[in-house]
């Protein structure tokens, strides 16, 4: 929630936000998105953590 305060989406953006992505995709489908985009995001910062522990190996290598 932080994160979109600092890129300037207060509360009432986000509710408007929310109500659109409501109206778009049903109640049905958005746990379905919720799922998929929660899984990108773990992937996305698995990736990123692997890239950190190979960046730290090669610094000790060196």
């Amino acid at each position: 929630m932080c994160t979109f305060l600092i890129l300037g989406v207060g509360t009432q953006e986000l509710l408007l936000i929310l109500l659109v992505a409501l109206l778009l995709f049903g109640g049905k489908k958005i746990p379905e998105l919720m799922k998929g985009l929660g899984k990108g995001v773990k992937s996305f910062r698995d990736g990123m953590n692997g890239l950190d522990e190979a960046d730290k190996e090669d610094k000790k290598q060196s």
